[in-house]
């Protein structure tokens, strides 16, 4: 009985993910890879104080996986000259301290990295506020809107 509420839920959750995904503008698919790698990094610091190995090591492999398939891959290191060659930099260091946390059982690596990813996410979350704000103000408002309605 429960496992098909429980799993219900679980539907929810990923349909209401695909839908952000899709909505989402390219500066939010970064803020939301940021984001789940910071959770995966999260959980792995909470598998590691509970002793879950195989928790722990399944979250800091999802943890580098977005990094490396999702962050670091997305670099276009032409146009984005020596921000992209730093970010890619800074991406290569985080993978390898979370590897160096896996290997030697430590969380701070792990806390390190959670730091430098939310500091890069509140950056790119100002600058989705800053795009969303240019579409707003670019956007037709009512007022026009009815006008065009009235032309026609």
């Amino acid at each position: 009985m429960f496992g098909s509420f429980a799993q219900g839920i679980h539907e929810y959750a990923r349909i209401g993910l695909e839908t952000g995904v899709v909505a989402a503008s390219p500066h939010g698919l970064i803020v939301m890879l940021y984001e789940g790698a910071i959770s995966s990094c999260q959980t792995a610091t909470q598998a590691m104080q509970q002793g879950e190995i195989e928790k722990k090591g399944q979250a800091i492999s999802k943890a580098i996986m977005i990094i490396e398939s999702g962050l670091r891959v997305s670099l276009d290191k032409k146009s984005g000259g020596a921000i992209a060659e730093s970010l890619d930099a800074l991406y290569q260091y985080m993978s390898n301290q979370l590897y160096k946390a896996h290997l030697k059982n430590n969380a701070e690596p792990i806390h390190e990295v959670i730091k430098l990813m939310t500091d890069i996410k509140e950056a790119w979350v100002a600058i989705a506020n800053i795009e969303a704000k240019n579409n707003l103000a670019l956007a037709p408002n009512k007022e026009t809107i009815g006008q065009a309605y009235s032309l026609g």
